[in-house]
């Protein structure tokens, strides 16, 4: 058989017999479990933090064809919502596409009342823990160890179960008695006085000088502690 006899048999066979393009077969099951997959790929997860996602059960009443290509996947619009829909496609010659709805709550370990506090009182490790809330809804600064508020006092009442913010704590609290360490790079020294504002971490207040009577401005660096730096 000559080259010419060849190439007319291939060309009967291509036209008699064309390629055969297999589809791959899809369920709810499997689309649902590719929408998890993929969000969890494509969330960014705080430290310490952990994310739960609820996809949405796809409507029974839709029909799902086959796709001769792997789906592909993107968030087409508020990509750091809490609620977001996920749209699936087919690329393929025959191409679809659908929209799933997904649900993503971010969760982090955030300070909490274990019991109601009342204003004034003094948080300590039997009235405080971490626990895991919704990220979304918690409003203000959280804090996140115990260490960091233990000793602190509330500037006002903090009911069970309430997360805990700078806002409504002091770390040196209108009428305490603080101690004032003055600082340099070649000196340092220390003197007590007593707080005339509440101040959280990093906040300058006024301090009464109790030994000159001196008003002067300090940072809170610690529990009844601040610094002024010269």
């Amino acid at each position: 058989m000559n080259k010419l006899k060849i190439v007319l048999l291939i060309i009967k066979i291509w036209i008699f017999f064309p390629p055969i393009s297999y589809a791959i077969e899809l369920d709810r099951a499997y689309i649902e479990s590719f929408v998890k997959s993929f969000v969890e790929k494509n969330t960014t997860i705080p430290e310490q933090g952990k994310i739960y996602i609820n996809v949405s059960k796809i409507d029974p009443r839709i029909m799902i064809k086959p796709c001769q290509l792997p789906l592909s996947a993107n968030i087409p619009e508020k990509r750091n919502s809490r609620n977001v829909n996920v749209k699936i496609s087919c690329l393929d010659s025959t191409s679809w596409h659908m929209y799933v709805p997904v649900k993503i709550r971010t969760m982090v370990p955030v300070l909490v009342a274990t019991t109601g506090i009342s204003k004034g009182s003094t948080l300590e490790k039997s009235n405080i823990s971490l626990q895991y809330k919704e990220l979304g809804k918690i409003r203000g600064e959280i804090l996140d160890s115990v260490d960091s508020a233990a000793g602190a006092k509330s500037k006002r009442t903090i009911s069970k179960g309430t997360p805990i913010t700078r806002r409504n704590i002091c770390l040196v609290c209108k009428g305490d008695q603080v101690i004032i360490t003055a600082q340099s790079s070649s000196f340092s020294i220390k003197t007590t006085g007593f707080a005339l504002k509440d101040g959280g971490l990093g906040d300058q207040v006024s301090i009464k000088n109790s030994r000159s009577g001196r008003t002067v401005l300090g940072r809170v660096s610690a529990i009844n502690k601040v610094v002024i730096n010269l």
